[in-house]
């Protein structure tokens, strides 16, 4: 199993919500198929097949709790990640 596919377990199994790096949140996005933009410290994710967007913001090095959960609600909305079978 390779990195991608163990970030996006931790990031699925929603018991490590408040140890999630910011920057390998932002890999995982990156991966899945989202564009981002930046404004200020915002950082926001859009997929064109995708109505929401991600709006996200770093804590230090880490990614805020809830923010994670947006993303994990995301992933599995839309069945991202399903190529990996998780």
């Amino acid at each position: 199993m390779g990195k991608y596919e163990k970030l996006l377990l931790s990031i699925l199994c929603g018991t490590k919500d408040s140890n999630i790096n910011f920057s390998d949140l932002c890999s995982v996005l990156d991966d899945l198929g989202f564009t981002f933009r930046i404004k200020g410290d915002h950082f926001i994710y859009t997929k064109s097949d995708i109505e929401e967007i991600i709006n996200i913001q770093p804590v230090g090095s880490k990614a805020k709790p809830y923010q994670v959960k947006q993303v994990r609600n995301l992933i599995l909305k839309y069945g991202l990640g399903d190529e990996l079978n998780v």
